[in-house]
C-alpha cells in the first residue's frame, strides 16, 4: 500500500508574513529543496498584537512546508534563516520535524 523508503525525511515549517513565502522559496531552492508547498494562515506573536476599534487584529501569514531529505535539512534551513532575517523579532519562525513515513515523493529518491 506504501512505499518503503530508506531515506529519511524532514519537514521544515515556516511561518512569515504574507507576502514572504518567496524568499523562503527561492532560498530553499537554492540550497538543494525540490520546492515548497504554502498555505494561507492567521494569527500572531508577541511582537504583533494590533487593534483597531478594541478588535484584535490577527496579521495574514503564510506557511511553506518544505520536505526535504535529513542530510539537507542544516543547509536549506539556515538558506530560509538568512534569507528571511528570521532571527530578528518579528520576521517569523521555523521548525523542522522528523517524518516517519512518505508516500508519492518518488522523485526526491535516489
Amino acid at each position: 500500500m506504501s512505499n518503503k523508503q530508506n531515506m529519511e525525511f524532514q519537514l521544515i515549517v515556516t511561518i512569515v508574513n504574507k507576502g514572504h513565502c518567496g524568499s523562503v522559496i527561492d532560498s530553499s531552492l537554492k540550497a538543494g529543496a525540490e520546492g515548497g508547498t504554502i498555505i494561507s494562515g492567521r494569527g500572531s506573536g508577541i511582537h504583533e498584537k494590533a487593534k483597531l476599534f478594541s478588535f484584535t487584529i490577527e496579521p495574514e501569514k503564510d506557511i511553506v512546508l518544505t520536505l526535504v531529505p535529513s542530510d539537507r535539512t542544516e543547509k536549506v534551513l539556515d538558506a530560509i534563516v538568512e534569507a528571511t532575517k528570521l532571527n530578528e523579532p518579528g520576521n517569523g519562525i521555523a521548525f523542522v520535524i522528523d517524518v516517519e513515513k512518505t508516500t508519492g515523493i518518488n522523485h526526491l529518491i535516489e
